[in-house]
């Protein structure tokens, strides 16, 4: 909004003697001067916000009164505090933020109305599962298969619409006397970390892929809220990570020397991720340890869907494998632990644990980690699997 209103006043003043004192507003073409008013927006609103949201969380009683899964199984002698009684859905706060002030400063095009839109879907998603849990007290909330359905046909319907477009970036090879360039599609072409040329897999593999990568990581995001501060910090590294990568995905010249996909317009994906940052770090000043309101499935399940569909949209999904490792370990403890429960149940007749609990962050509470603990030591992985994200840019 910024970004066009500044441009009009450019134009009214071109050739009058308002030009020069106006050309201030040229800082407005700068994608990190926007990038950095989205991320100072975000976070002024923020914490700004925060209160009064946390308020009026209370005053509707949208608070968690029923005891969470990690305190029904018991034994954790590491958690002093009770969760009960907590304000979640504090999801609104972050996604309502990033929503605002990444329109406020990105110069909109159809990977940033791409990204809110399934921002806004997933967060939807997430609100009535929040909104049912607490209508029933139970911590049910809605079934998995209605959540599962609703991530499938937004990750389908972003796989195939991707796919249905024309060559969608370019990788560019210097050579000693001219440039060689590749075209190729975001779906049916799929480039691997630590490589350097991408590989045709076809539609129906890509698509699959892309599917995987949005309700794969909506999911993971999910599992990993669970403790105080611990998944919004873990976003905000990972955010970092993709934010560099969007900046480097739409810089032609930047992406011509490392060697890296160059996507039209992904540049712009770089303010939606400084949003998400400022965005992030005024929520985890209420939700850092002892927690006052919890981000919920309104948070988490967008959140995660976004490092997803911009995974993908920088034609990079494989790299969120690795800069969101954090989430995977998360999401797949809790695949081997019903997993393994079940096979062995039906084999042996008795159900077997791999973890004392699932997910990763419950079995380390269970060993009588403090709940600050395991934070601060999952935020030093996350850092860990960010540093190995940014060396695939030059390690290929």
């Amino acid at each position: 909004m910024l970004f066009y209103l500044s441009q009009q006043m450019l134009d009214w003043a071109h050739g009058t003697a308002w030009e020069s004192r106006l050309s201030f507003l040229r800082l407005f073409r700068y994608i990190t001067v926007r990038a950095a008013g989205a991320a100072i927006t975000a976070l002024l609103l923020s914490l700004w916000l925060g209160p009064k949201i946390i308020h009026w969380l209370k005053t509707l009683k949208f608070g968690q009164d029923y005891k969470d899964k990690a305190e029904e199984a018991g034994g954790l002698a590491a958690r002093v505090l009770s969760k009960k009684g907590t304000p979640t859905m504090g999801g609104i706060l972050i996604v309502t933020v990033l929503v605002f002030s990444t329109m406020l400063w990105t110069q909109w095009n159809a990977q940033v109305e791409l990204t809110l839109l399934a921002v806004l879907v997933l967060s939807g998603l997430g609100f009535y599962d929040d909104y049912a849990k607490i209508v029933q007290q139970s911590g049910g909330g809605t079934p998995p298969r209605v959540k599962l359905l609703v991530q499938t046909v937004l990750g389908l319907f972003v796989g195939i619409y991707l796919w249905m477009l024309p060559a969608t970036s370019e990788l560019q090879f210097p050579g000693k006397k001219s440039v060689l360039i590749m075209h190729s599609n975001l779906v049916s072409d799929v480039l691997l970390p630590f490589c350097k040329y991408p590989y045709e897999v076809g539609a129906v593999v890509g698509v699959l892929i892309v599917l995987l990568a949005i309700v794969g990581s909506s999911n993971a995001v999910n599992l990993t809220d669970g403790l105080d501060g611990l998944a919004i910090g873990c976003t905000l590294i990972t955010a970092f990570v993709f934010l560099i990568f969007t900046y480097l995905a739409g810089n032609i010249k930047a992406a011509a020397y490392l060697q890296i996909p160059y996507v039209s317009g992904a540049g712009e994906l770089t303010v939606f991720c400084a949003a998400l940052i400022g965005a992030g770090l005024g929520f985890l000043w209420y939700n850092c340890h002892p927690a006052q309101v919890f981000m919920g499935d309104t948070g988490s399940l967008a959140l995660g869907g976004a490092f997803g569909i911009i995974a993908v949209l920088i034609h990079q999904p494989f790299v969120l494998v690795i800069a969101g490792g954090i989430f995977v370990l998360e999401a797949a403890s809790v695949l081997i632990q019903t997993g393994w429960f079940k096979y062995t149940k039906k084999r042996y007749g008795t159900g077997q644990r791999i973890f004392l609990m699932a997910p990763l962050h419950h079995h380390f509470e269970k060993k009588g980690w403090y709940e600050s603990q395991i934070v601060m030591r999952f935020y030093i992985l996350c850092v860990l699997f960010a540093v190995v994200a940014l060396a695939t840019l030059k390690l290929r």
